[in-house]
Formats: C-alpha cells, structure tokens, sequence
C-alpha cells in the first residue's frame, strides 16, 4: 500500500471536530437571555439609561414583561448549569440575574414608600376579606383593577394595585433566593409606619417605677389614652399590618416568612401596649381607682379574640402570654381591692349620730360604688370566681340558680353580703340615738335609698326582685316603728273612744294635752329628715290620716263648751305636718358634710 494512503488513514483525526449543531432548547435559553438582558439593563438603577419612572408606577405589563423576563432568565441558567457550570454565558446570567434583583429589591422599597398613605392599615383592614384578595394575585397582577367592577375608593383601589405587585416582586425574589433582601427592606418600612401609629396613638415604654410615682390625675390621663390606643390598635393597626403581610407573603414557600415579618414589625410596640395594664395593676390600690382597673381588664378582654387571632403565630407567643399576664395581674388586683373595700366598711368607727336622722354618708358611697361595680357585671364574673365564698345568711339571700353553678350568682351573692355588711354597720349607728322614733327613721331613710339605688340600677338585676321585695318591706316596717313610736303620746293624749262626748272639763284636759303633745310632735320632727319624697309623702299621709281621723272625730264631738281653750284645728294639722320631716335646714347635704371625716372621702369617678 503507498504510504501517503497509511497516513491517511493514521493522521485523520488530526483536523479540528466540527461544533455541534444548537439544539431548539438552546436557541431558547439564549432568546431568554438576550430579552432578559434587554429589559434588566433597560431599568438598571445604576446607569444614565434608567428610566425616571419606576417599572411598577408604568404601565403594568412592562412591569409583568420584566418579571416574566427575569423567570426566562432562571430557566436557562437552569438549563446551563446542566450542561457546563463553568460557561462564560452563565457568568453572564449570573450577572443579570443579581442585577434584576437589585432592581426588584429598589422597586419594593420604592413601592413601600411612595403608597405609605394607601398602605397604611385602616385602608387595608377595610378590605374584605378573601375574595378581594385573590382578586389581586400574582397571575393577574398587571390587570387594571376596575372600579365599577369593584366598586371600591380610588385610596384602596391604588392600595390593592400596591399590594398586588409587592406580592409579585416578593414572591419573584424568594423563588430565586433573594428572600433575605426583600424582607429586610419590607421590615424596616413596615416598623417604622407601626411605631410612628403607636406614638401618635399615645403608647409609651414606661416602667413601673416611673409610672409609680405619677399622680393618680396623669395616671388616669395615661389610662384613658390607653384605652382608646388599645381600639385603635386591635382592630386597625395591628390587624392591618398582619393582612398586609399574610397577602405579600402569601405564597406555601413564603409563610414563615409572614410569621416572621409580621413578629418583627408589631412584637415590640405590642409588648409596650399589652404590657401597660400589667404595670398598673403592680401600683397602689384604692376603691376609687378600681373602675379604672376594670376599664382595662375589660378592654382587653373584649379583644382578645382579636389579640388571639392577629398574634396566632408561634412568633407571637409573647404578645399573647403578655395579654393574659396584664388580664391576670389586674384581675387580682380587682380582687384585692374588693376584699379591701369590705373591710373598709366593716371598721368604720364612726360613732356620732347623723343630725335628722338622714341617709348616713357610709350608705351613698357604698351604694354609688356598687352601683358602678354593677356597670362592670360582665368580667366581674369572671374576675371574683377565685374569691372566697361569702358567709351570706341562707335566710338572707342565696341565688336561686346557685346550685347549678350559674354565671353571676357568685357575684350577685358578693355584691348582697356587701350591702348586709353596711346594713349591719347602720344597725349600731341606728343605737346611736337616743330617741328610738328617730333611729326608726334613720333606718328607714337608708333602707329607702338602699332599695332606690338597687332598683334604678344593675344591682337589681343583679339582686332580682325577691330581694327588692324583702328590703321594701324593710322600710315598710322600719317607717311604721317610726310613726308608731313618734305619734303615740299624741294620738294616746286623745280618748280611746274618741267620738265619744266627754264632760267639758275633762275634754278642756284633752284638747290641752293633745295640743302640748302635738306642737311637741312638730317641733321635734321639724328637725328629722326624709330624703327621699315620695317616701315622705307616704309617712306624713299615714300620719296624717290616723291623727285627723281620730282628732276630727273628738273635735267635732267636744268644741262646743271648751271654746275658750285654745286648740288646733282639723283643718290646721295638716298644715302644721307639712313643715315636718325636712330637716328645718339641715338637710341631707349638712349631714353628709359633717360626718365626711367617717367615711371614703374621694368621690367616685366613672369612665
């Protein structure tokens, strides 16, 4: 064989292998190269060439071509990497692709800042709920939001087209391992709108040895504020916030995502919030500042199922437990006050007897107290459970429905010991005077205003109508010990058989001891008090109706022949009763006045 053949045979792999012919996938991965690089450089932020408009503020499907581009663009690297990691082109995605992201993360933060106002989370907690959602979901996101289809505002129209592209971009950036950036910017933007609303909302970090030392006039200042933040809060601010983070982030592989977000945007203003009421209840105690401990206790318990359902996250464990630690503390601090309230009013000492006989101060500030205390009937069944049973007399009162365990029978039993107890405290007061009519009628007085708070109030619901009708008949019987004991030397200086005709001299005898008797009877009465008016009116017609009745019948039998005594006549009694029983002066508010050094001296205060 020549040689020149043997070497070409040999020596023909010498020339240079062909290029393989480019397959339909990789014309395709390069396409979406080449329209990612295009629309990337297009809206680089970092070149003269960027557009002055942000990509999500023009037309929506520029910005949908982009974020469609960007997905192109992980294709292919995807497609690259399995055929050689170490290509020039896939440096070369690599390179657009952090430069896409760069561009998305300016684009959020651009988004955030530029809609504070459409974003802010009155206008989305005023979004219903699911349906409104998903109409703004990231397959569609670039569609104009009709108004006639949604009949929404032009705020959160702009709001729900906000929403909607900050949810694209964040689920573009976490699905291409971006996640870190794009929830660091949304933290800090979102943080910042929570804690500015809180200190506009009047919500302060205070310590307890600050809040210790305030006057209880700031502190209550400070309550009230509280509790109108706490409303705010709940039902705007912090709801807003975790349905603006559950849709950003809403996507299956973006959820711990929210859960976290959302813990580091409200967890510390929370904190401070729910943490305040805790801090009130550690202060001094006193009955006048228990409505006010009740108005936190109950504020926070109308919203916890709110609380419960915005900080649901295991993230937000925290702001829960604080809730419940604040509800606690002054639900002890309830209870500690009202143990001490009792107490109170068992070692009231006072020992001079009020002037008129009136309604004594100790009644009106522990009534007007429970009258308040009622008001609040919803969480005190559940705050004075954990107290020890009161030793209410079975013949007393006792809830009828006790032995079933039913809601508000231990409270109505706790706020009927509270009232035997001051009774029992009027009863010693009542031996104070000397004069048995006049302690008849003290009784009867504070009896009276007892049963008209009880009946103009909660408390009767409270107490039920058996017991109002036990304590009427009370003042039935104390005003009837009253004018049994005050008129009997005036209707016993009368005959027993008054319509009798007596020998002259014997009734002149009469009429001078009924006269003595009866003048006597108005004079000293003239200085007693009725307070209440209509019970007054009662007494002095049974007054009235026994002694005119039985001095008419005598008056009429024995004037003639005793024309020379002076004598009252039927007609004058009435007149000389309608001056008695108000006190000649000294009236219940002189009462009360001189004997307020006995009892509570701060008035109650209502919300």
């Amino acid at each position: 064989m020549p040689r020149k053949g043997m070497r070409s045979i040999f020596y023909k792999s010498s020339s240079p292998t062909p290029a393989p012919f480019p397959t339909l996938s990789d014309s395709l991965m390069q396409q979406d190269i080449e329209t990612a690089e295009s629309l990337i450089t297009k809206w680089d932020y970092s070149t003269h060439n960027y557009q002055s408009t942000p990509l999500f503020s023009g037309p929506r499907q520029e910005a949908k071509r982009y974020l469609n581009a960007v997905k192109g663009l992980q294709s292919a690297m995807q497609h690259l990497i399995t055929q050689d990691s170490s290509s020039n082109t896939l440096v070369r995605a690599q390179s657009l692709m952090q430069l896409a992201m760069n561009t998305l993360e300016k684009e959020f933060y651009t988004i955030l800042s530029s809609n504070r106002e459409h974003l802010d989370p009155e206008t989305v907690s005023n979004r219903s709920s699911t349906d409104r959602r998903s109409s703004v979901s990231v397959s569609d996101f670039d569609d104009e939001i009709s108004e006639d289809e949604f009949r929404v505002s032009e705020a959160e129209r702009v709001s729900m087209l906000a929403m909607a592209d900050l949810k694209a971009i964040a689920e573009c950036m976490i699905s291409y391992g971006y996640g870190k950036e794009c929830v660091k910017v949304y933290i800090i933007m979102r943080k910042s709108i929570v804690d500015e609303a809180l200190y506009h909302l009047g919500v302060e970090r205070l310590s307890f040895s600050r809040v210790q030392k305030l006057d209880w006039e700031i502190l209550e200042l400070k309550i009230k504020t509280w509790l109108n933040a706490v409303k705010v809060a709940v039902r705007t601010l912090f709801h807003g916030e975790r349905i603006l983070c559950d849709h950003v982030f809403s996507e299956d592989s973006a959820k711990r995502i929210a859960q976290s977000c959302f813990a580091e945007i409200t967890k510390d203003g929370a904190m401070s919030l729910f943490g305040f009421p805790e801090i009130v209840a550690k202060c001094k105690k006193s009955p006048e500042k228990m409505f006010r401990i009740l108005d936190l206790y109950e504020a926070i318990s109308d919203h916890w199922p709110q609380i419960e359902s915005i900080f649901s996250f295991e993230s937000t464990l925290s702001v829960r437990s604080q809730a419940v630690t604040s509800m606690v503390k002054l639900a002890e601090a309830v209870r500690t006050t009202l143990t001490d309230f009792e107490t109170a009013i068992q070692k009231d000492s006072s020992k001079k007897p009020l002037p008129g006989g009136g309604v004594h101060p100790l009644t009106r500030y522990v009534m007007n107290y429970l009258t308040f205390l009622a008001d609040y009937s919803g969480v005190l069944v559940d705050i004075i459970a954990d107290l020890p049973e009161s030793p209410l007399p079975e013949s007393y009162y006792r809830s009828p429905m006790r032995g079933e365990n039913a809601p508000g029978s231990e409270l109505s039993e706790r706020i009927a010991w509270l009232i035997l107890v001051v009774l029992c405290k009027l009863d010693g007061k009542a031996e104070l005077y000397k004069d048995v009519a006049l302690s008849y009628l003290f009784l009867a007085n504070n009896m009276q205003y007892v049963v008209v708070k009880v009946r103009k109030s909660n408390l009767g619901f409270l107490l039920g109508e058996d017991w109002l009708t036990n304590h009427e008949s009370k003042v039935r019987e104390y005003a009837s010990k009253y004018e049994r004991v005050a008129w009997s030397k005036v209707l016993s200086s009368l005959p027993e058989n008054p319509a009798a005709e007596l020998p002259a001299e014997e009734a002149r005898k009469c009429f001078v001891r009924f006269n003595a008797a009866f003048r006597e009877a108005c004079r000293k009465q003239s200085s007693w008090i009725i307070s209440d008016p209509k019970l007054r009116d009662e007494i002095k017609v049974l007054i009235g109706s026994k002694v005119v009745n039985r001095y008419s019948e005598f008056y009429e039998k024995n004037r003639v022949g005793t024309e020379q005594v002076k004598k009252v006549s039927p007609d004058e009694i009435g007149i000389f009763l309608s001056d008695i029983l108000y006190g000649n002066g000294i009236g219940d508010s002189g009462s009360v006045s001189s004997h307020s050094s006995s009892t509570p001296s701060s008035p109650l205060r209502r919300r």
